[in-house]
């Protein structure tokens, strides 16, 4: 009788580090996450969150190990135009455009992807459905975020790295927010999350990363800022 093997984690940080700044913020990081997974990183500000991410995303390289998408290096080209289709990315940047409707914002990005028809339903969950028509310019910095999170499930890719979702949400919105994190992890989906606010993500593994210390000033540094030597 044969053994069947256990499936293999979509996503795998094999001895990971990373660097920020020639600071060390992750050293000899091992992670496995599977479908229907998700993952919190937590820490002060600065510690590296949002660094961690974009390395996640294959904005950057880990200065040392792999990580690993379906067991394939992301950074290997070939992998990597097949891995960053998978990705949905929210970050404190919010990419909208205020001279755009609300719906054009969401819509604009769906057409990218090649659908259609998610843009007003998602709109509508995230409770703004009647401002649909309406200039971003209008918008509340509470609104632009849930603006965002409407392209979440508009594009519906498998894969969310989400940078401080809830900020500027009020305690509904961050309540919808746990309901489509919880609804896309039931589908299968992943999410990534790095926040330093409570988000209620149920199962989630959690990943603290230590307050980084300002390293100590070189010869170079106080010569690139003409100070005394």
């Amino acid at each position: 009788m044969s053994l069947r093997k256990p499936p293999l984690p979509r996503l795998l940080l094999n001895n990971v580090s990373c660097m920020r700044n020639a600071q060390q913020i992750l050293r000899n990081a091992n992670v496995s996450i599977h479908d229907g997974g998700a993952l919190v990183l937590t820490g002060t500000n600065g510690s590296g969150k949002s660094t961690f991410l974009r390395m996640l995303a294959g904005f950057s390289k880990p200065s040392g190990g792999e990580i690993l998408w379906n067991g394939h290096n992301i950074t290997e080209s070939g992998v990597f135009h097949q891995y960053k289709l998978q990705l949905n990315w929210v970050s404190l940047k919010d990419a909208i455009q205020d001279r755009f409707t609300v719906l054009d914002n969401v819509q604009w990005f769906e057409v990218l992807e090649g659908s259609q028809g998610k843009s007003l339903p998602a709109l509508q969950l995230m409770g703004l459905g009647r401002l649909a028509n309406e200039k971003s310019r209008m918008l509340s910095m509470g609104q632009r975020k849930r603006l965002q999170l409407a392209r979440l499930l508009a594009i519906d890719r498998p894969i969310w790295l989400l940078d401080e979702p809830s900020v500027a949400l009020d305690d509904d919105g961050v309540k919808l927010l746990e309901y489509i994190i919880a609804e896309h992890r039931k589908k299968g989906g992943i999410a990534i999350v790095a926040t330093h606010l409570p988000i209620k993500i149920e199962d989630a593994m959690i990943m603290r990363l230590p307050p980084r210390f300002p390293r100590r000033m070189t010869l170079v540094d106080m010569l690139d800022r003409g100070g005394p030597i």
